[in-house]
């Protein structure tokens, strides 16, 4: 496991197999960050000459690798791009994308050193979150020589105490690490049953209280939606309650997450190229788990109260079928008229359960709907909410905490799709437009009366297909777990 440590040494002399400092993109020229003025002086202040030479602009995310030709104790050094300049302090997210960017362009080495931005907690925050998130891989499955293993130890120098932000920086880092993890694993070997498993460890190494449903205890529990999703695959659904208790908590969150194992679509299969990355439609319950081990060791004065809705969607014999009636935990009735439409169903019975434990604020994360990367792209999560300052708290603490979010609407027109003729309300509407709103009215209808709620939407932000990017990995992203962190953090603050 990589470790990050701090240093008050000259980056310049700092024994590492690579030293990598920040630049801005200036008019005119290329300008150097905080952080980097010792590696300036021991090139003869003419870092940015050299830099500028070899095509680096200072865009957010640029790596420039160079030999220091005994310039300074590490024999590379990288550049990293951070933006614009400007008069105040760095921006965190430019920071934590760029030193990403030059972490994993280092994997492979053992020991490297960060000259970069440092002045201040944050700062130190940033740099330390960013490199690790950088520095992820999945190596699981890999075999052979070919693949080069993550950086292993990271120091960051700094004058200032910054031991704290480090640790919230590895905290939530672990976190994310987790999701991804669970996000990349093969559904072969993350079945609803499995990842139940992952659940019950972290749950016993971080002192946090699980308690697991099997199928038996779903059906007898009348949780009609993730029975019903599950019916059709070898391999039973689980629900999972975890929680966090605070002695001091004046409140209670609530975080419920869809962990969809795999997802065929069930009898409304989906076509073959939009399957194969379906392995990350847990990606909610994932982040859910994720946040809840965070929090247990960051101890914010909030109790935490996590459920993971987790089923396989397959097609069989004893799958549910288009047309079918069920009953959701706490009586109300579903029409399901697409079987594709599951998510919905297994958020249903958590988020009533979910009320049950009268929280302050239910906050559900889900890759709910392919109309979401319609919406807003493959990098930015939807949040809706039945209380408009609810959803602007809950976009503004996801910008803090470093993800991409956008807050939309629930008109209240888009329910009369949902009617049925059979059921008390039917899981898709007759409507094409607004998917990821009517999906939003859907689970609306679960949230017990008084209660605030806010829904992320996360279908494109959970799973990178392309190439890397920042500390953006391909495949699991992790996506949304620091925002549920710092959602439970704010509402122990009394400001959400």
């Amino acid at each position: 496991m990589t470790t990050i440590s701090l240093a008050s040494a000259a980056p310049s002399v700092i024994d590492a197999d690579a030293l990598v400092v920040g630049v801005h993109s200036t008019d005119p020229g290329l300008g150097l960050a905080s952080g980097s003025e010792d590696v300036d002086r021991a090139f003869d202040g003419r870092l940015t000459e050299v830099l500028s030479a070899l095509g680096a602009c200072g865009k957010v995310g640029e790596v420039t690798k160079l030999p220091s030709l005994g310039k300074v104790s590490a024999p590379v050094l990288v550049a990293v791009g951070l933006g614009t300049v400007s008069d105040g302090p760095a921006d965190l997210e430019n920071v934590r994308r760029a030193v990403g960017a030059g972490v994993r362009a280092l994997a492979g080495c053992g020991h490297v050193g960060l000259a970069l931005p440092a002045g201040s907690a944050a700062e130190i925050g940033a740099v330390a979150t960013g490199a690790l998130l950088g520095n992820y891989s999945y190596l699981k499955y890999r075999t052979g020589d070919g693949h080069k293993p993550p950086v292993a130890e990271l120091t960051l120098m700094t004058q200032v105490d910054g031991d704290d932000a480090v640790a919230r920086a590895t905290a939530l880092a672990d976190a994310v690490t987790l999701v991804r993890d669970l996000v990349n694993t093969p559904p072969s070997d993350l079945t609803p049953e499995a990842f139940a498993e992952v659940a019950t460890q972290v749950a016993a190494e971080a002192g946090l209280e699980i308690e697991v449903l099997d199928e038996k205890a779903l059906v007898d529990g009348g949780y009609g939606g993730i029975a019903g999703v599950g019916q059709g695959s070898v391999n039973p659904p689980r629900l999972v309650r975890i929680a966090y208790r605070h002695p001091e908590a004046p409140r209670t969150v609530a975080l419920v997450g869809k962990g969809i194992t795999f997802d065929s679509g069930g009898l409304s299969l989906k076509p073959a190229e939009a399957m194969d990355w379906m392995k990350s439609d847990m990606g909610g319950a994932a982040a859910v788990l994720g946040a809840l081990q965070a929090i247990s060791r960051l101890a914010p004065k909030v109790n935490v109260v996590g459920y993971l809705a987790m089923a396989e969607n397959m097609p069989s014999g004893t799958a549910q079928r288009p047309s079918d009636v069920i009953t959701i935990y706490g009586g109300k009735t579903v029409e399901v008229l697409n079987t594709d439409a599951e998510g919905r169903l297994v958020l249903a019975d958590a988020l009533v359960r979910a009320g049950e434990d009268e929280p302050d604020l239910i906050v559900d994360v889900a890759t709910l709907t392919g109309a979401q990367l319609v919406a807003l792209g493959t990098r930015t999560a939807g949040v809706m909410a039945n209380d408009d300052d609810v959803r602007e708290r809950v976009v503004a603490a996801a910008e803090r905490a470093g993800e991409s979010s956008w807050g939309m609407p629930l008109p209240e027109e888009l329910r009369k799709g949902l009617d049925s003729s059979v059921a008390d309300i039917a899981n898709i509407s007759g409507e094409r437009w607004g998917g990821m709103l009517v999906a939003g009215v859907f689970l609306k209808e679960f949230i017990p009366a008084g209660a605030r709620w806010a829904h992320i939407d996360i279908a494109g932000p959970a799973f990178h297909k392309g190439e890397p990017y920042g500390y953006t990995p391909k495949g699991g992203t992790g996506a949304a777990t620091r925002t549920l962190v710092q959602i439970a953090e704010d509402v122990a603050a009394g400001t959400l």
